[in-house]
């Protein structure tokens, strides 16, 4: 499928929970909505099989789609010629994360107003923000 009709399903789960996603994916109309699908009980399982993590726990942290390569095919057409058709591809990129592994350990994810440094004699600010390292825009980034 192009990456453009693959972004138009994958801006929809974003940052929202696993069985959130699964509920959104098979209501959606749209033909990606199922290859989209498989590949997110894929990486559910793989947290679940691999890191021990939760389903009921995991949020989709990224998700994007870049471009593949162009599959090409020769179609024949009148008086012995030949048309070009191009099928697009996509790579789609799944990250889950699971919240309770960082409930567990949010005094060391605890930020102070300077980016970087930890607080730790704080318990709750609800002022601060926390930069994490392993996503670029946090778990509801919306683009």
């Amino acid at each position: 499928m192009s990456a453009h009709k693959a972004r138009r399903v994958i801006d929809q789960i974003r940052g929202r929970s696993y069985e959130e996603t699964l509920m959104i994916l098979e209501l959606m109309p749209y033909r990606a909505c199922y290859p989209i699908l498989k590949l997110v009980y894929s990486a559910a399982a793989n947290a679940s099989h691999n890191r021990g993590f939760n389903e009921a726990n995991l949020v989709i942290s990224k998700a994007q789609v870049n471009e593949g390569t162009a599959a090409k095919r020769l179609k024949p057409r009148a008086r012995g010629r030949s048309y070009l058709i191009k099928r697009p591809t996509c790579h789609i990129i799944i990250v889950l994360k699971d919240i309770s592994f960082y409930e567990e350990y949010e005094e060391f994810f605890m930020c102070s107003k300077k980016p970087g440094l930890i607080n730790r004699n704080k318990k709750k600010n609800t002022n601060l923000t926390c930069h994490d390292t392993y996503s670029s825009g946090g778990l509801w980034d919306k683009k």
